[in-house]
């Protein structure tokens, strides 16, 4: 891959772009409400995109590409019941809680609900998440580097994470906010181009299908039977375990997405930040999926491209993407495609990165280290715990080389961390009889679960390491729903037994934090303002979407 003149003058154009937000945010941050929370000052059209971009990092750029070249079309569930239907449950149902309770972290909100130890539990749990996240990132943007510069993967994991340190220092959420808002914007136009370039080559999308196995162009049609189709799946898991445990416990749990929506200036704005993300959530499979699946058709063309292999033998669907860029667009092209995928980067580590000195500061700091220092400590233990997340997130990005597909290992992670963790949210919020004890309890069995699960299969080499392989999965993605299914059920039946053997919180203290004891403002707006009404319209276009790829 060679660059024009063109590719690095836009390249440089966007770091001075980057870096200029974070200096011109750091002169409002005064305080640690500032530099972690924003204030509570966004205006909803900025939090809605910074809450989709926040989860457009490079992993989900570069792996959900990959994933589209390793099982096709189904790939487009982790949007279309993946992620839009908990986007909407988080929206209607579960934002007055998190604002109403005015938490400062999801985290908290466990404290004010259950109790300290539940609170810290998350937090450490969140934390790691967090870091292991933030380095697949690194990950992704070193392969990057590599490709392009032809450098060190070591050096440029470390000048990757430089970059991104530098403006989150700087600016804190709000300057990670608003980049996330320019890296959306850009990450579309970097990307659209490419999907419709590498689509029209294979003939267009009845091409592009004669060219490839009927299953690879269908979501639906071959979900049946984990045998008929490459995600290795059926119904149940994939509706069970992608659809409800691991997409509702990552975008109704996470804080990493849900402080974007805190952030709003208003509760009519949280509750409509994910409502309104739902909207180009949807149509994002088009963007970062497609090309992945026309690059299968594309190497059985005589068109001199093939997907990469890994060194030691296989397909490393990893660089489908960047070797898509490299063959078929022009000068300025790919310096534009480039600038995308590091805009990409940027936007997954800085929304990891902001999340974790948030918890860590917050949670785990004054929680337990130091109660009542002035605020000016907490602001800069807040700027040090930057840095930190930086460097663990460095030591982090060498485990992502041992998967062929990032979001696999990503999807792991989530099994491990968001799905329990739902189970105890959906207890907490609706169930008054909920305790401490019970999610405390819950949480660690659920997470030992996973652990168990992991530990007694096997996909793709990956697991057994207890020994004795119970089930052997067809694929490491089919093995990831079926450990959060086993998490989430574990914590579920847990929390409920312990809690009913224990003392719950008085009615008193729930307010603002159980449902029937939350006030929620009904405002006078108009309808298109409403959660209800544009739940609605995305609950229409997400069934037209999966009846038209049926």
């Amino acid at each position: 891959m060679r660059l024009a003149p063109v590719d690095y003058l836009i390249l440089s154009l966007y770091f001075v772009f980057v870096l200029s937000i974070g200096w011109m945010v750091k002169r409002k941050v005064a305080t640690s409400a500032d530099f972690l929370t924003s204030g509570r000052s966004v205006p909803v059209w900025i939090t809605s995109l910074a809450f989709i971009a926040a989860n457009l990092g490079a992993q989900e750029v570069i792996g959900m590409c990959a994933s589209g070249a390793k099982y096709g079309i189904m790939t487009a569930h982790f949007y279309w019941i993946g992620a839009v239907p908990a986007m909407l449950f988080v929206g209607v149902f579960m934002m007055p809680f998190y604002y109403g309770s005015r938490a400062r972290s999801v985290p908290e909100y466990l404290k004010l609900r259950f109790d300290e130890k539940t609170r810290a539990l998350n937090a450490v749990t969140f934390a790691v998440m967090t870091v292991f996240s933030s380095g697949i990132s690194m990950y992704a943007l070193g392969l990057l580097f590599e490709l392009v510069l032809h450098w060190s993967f070591t050096a440029s994991v470390i000048l990757s994470a430089a970059i991104v340190l530098v403006y989150t220092f700087l600016g804190g959420l709000t300057s990670a906010i608003y980049n996330e808002v320019l890296q959306f914007f850009l990450i579309v136009l970097g990307f659209a181009p490419l999907s419709i370039f590498v689509v029209m080559r294979t003939g267009g999308w009845s091409g592009m299908a004669a060219r490839l196995p009927e299953v690879m162009t269908h979501t639906w049609r071959y979900a049946g039977n984990a045998s008929q189709n490459p995600m290795g799946v059926e119904v149940f898991g994939l509706v069970a375990g992608l659809g409800f445990v691991l997409s509702f416990g990552y975008w109704c749990t996470d804080f990493l997405v849900v402080q974007r929506a805190m952030a709003a200036d208003s509760m009519s704005a949280a509750r409509r930040t994910p409502l309104i993300a739902a909207f180009p959530k949807m149509v994002m499979p088009f963007v970062v999926i497609i090309p992945g699946i026309a690059a299968v058709a594309l190497s059985h063309m005589a068109l001199g491209y093939s997907i990469p292999l890994k060194p030691g033998g296989g397909p490393d669907y990893d660089q489908t993407l960047t070797t898509l860029m490299a063959q078929f667009y022009p000068s300025g092209m790919l310096g534009l495609g480039l600038t995308a995928l590091m805009a990409s980067f940027m936007s997954g580590m800085a929304g990891n990165v902001t999340a974790f000195n948030t918890v860590w500061t917050y949670d785990l700091y004054q929680g337990h280290i130091r109660k009542n220092a002035p605020d000016a400590h907490y602001l800069f233990v807040g700027r040090v715990t930057t840095v930190v997340g930086v460097a663990l997130s460095i030591a982090t990005a060498y485990l992502a080389s041992h998967f062929n597909n990032i979001m696999d290992f990503l999807q792991l992670v989530f099994g491990f961390v968001n799905a329990p963790l739902f189970a105890t949210f959906l207890l907490g919020m609706f169930w008054k009889r909920a305790t401490g004890h019970g999610a405390f309890s819950g949480l660690l069995a659920g997470t030992g679960a996973a652990a168990l699960t992991h530990g007694l299969t096997l996909a793709e080499g990956k697991g057994g390491w207890l020994g004795t392989v119970l089930h052997t999965f067809p694929s490491t993605m089919a093995q990831n729903f079926w450990i959060a299914i086993f998490a989430w059920s574990t914590c579920f039946l847990v929390t409920a037994l312990v809690s009913l053997m224990s003392a719950p919180k008085a009615e008193s203290e729930l307010h603002n934090l159980v449902y029937g004891l939350t006030q929620i403002p009904h405002e006078q707006v108009p309808w298109y303002k409403r959660p209800a009404p544009l739940a609605v319209i995305v609950i229409v276009a997400l069934v037209i979407l999966n009846l038209i790829f049926w």
